[in-house]
């Protein structure tokens, strides 16, 4: 029987794809028979028994870096289905430390070179080199991660918002200007999830200082913030996400999908 979501075939590359979401994703894109790029800073171990799983360093904030990713996809598959711009940092941080405790925690002009050049820069850079491709193919879907943060704006974390709310905007623009070229763009904005890389200890202390609470209670009452009573698995992101990377989606462009267990409808 055919498989209801199969990605035989299809090449899609996932940016920082080792781990978090991106390695959930990589892990669904290939249980639906996908060829999968990691492209990453570093390689995730357990994905080098896998031949249909192609590491290539990257850093996505780096044109000559993304562009070399790039031809060293095409060089080896001839093609690229999908791209999914995962990448992404966060430093929860003060527009200004009005406790006056911890002046690390006021955003500084580095802090905001840091994100904008990863979360912003990165998505730009990655979009147009592969749609350079798949404008040539007449096909493609460029999915962007994006953020509730993004839709909603977050104490502590405005800087990483904005550039969330900058990955929406590209979605809706970059999809009305690809789509006659048959290439979907769509965007996913988690909430609350459960715990990344990216959400480790010292980022959660640094967030709890920002919203003046403990660090062990910044999230942690979630029937008070989010319906469903939980926070979302990895794994129903990356679901969604192959979802809209396959053909299934196929008129799905120019809208980002929001995945929080109702929590934005509060």
């Amino acid at each position: 029987m055919e498989k209801w979501m199969d990605l035989s075939g299809k090449v899609m590359i996932v940016t920082g794809g080792s781990q978090g979401i991106g390695e959930h994703v990589v892990k669904t894109l290939r249980n639906n028979g996908a060829a999968v790029v990691v492209a990453d800073l570093r390689n995730n171990e357990t994905f080098e028994k896998d031949e249909n799983i192609f590491f290539v360093e990257c850093n996505v904030a780096d044109k000559k870096s993304v562009d070399s990713m790039m031809e060293q996809v095409i060089k080896k598959y001839g093609k690229i289905d999908g791209l999914l711009n995962n990448a992404g940092v966060s430093r929860p941080r003060l527009l200004v430390d009005f406790y006056g405790k911890r002046p690390e925690y006021e955003l500084s002009e580095e802090d905001f070179d840091f994100m904008v050049n990863v979360n912003q820069k990165g998505v730009f850079l990655c979009s147009q080199a592969a749609a350079r491709y798949m404008i040539k193919q007449k096909s493609g879907v460029i999915v962007n991660m994006s953020s509730e943060a993004g839709m909603q704006g977050s104490k502590g974390q405005s800087c990483y918002s904005g550039t969330k709310g900058a990955v929406l905007s590209y979605t809706m623009s970059w999809a009305k200007e690809l789509g006659p070229y048959n290439i979907r763009v769509v965007g996913v904005a988690p909430s609350i999830n459960e715990r990344t890389p990216m959400n480790n200890d010292a980022a959660f202390e640094a967030l709890a200082y920002t919203r003046g609470q403990d660090k062990n209670n910044v999230s942690s009452d979630y029937e008070k913030v989010i319906p469903m009573g939980r926070p979302g698995k990895l794994d129903e992101i990356a679901d969604l996400i192959c979802y809209l990377m396959s053909d299934r989606a196929s008129y799905i462009s120019g809208t980002t999908v929001n995945i929080s267990g109702a929590k934005s409808t509060r």
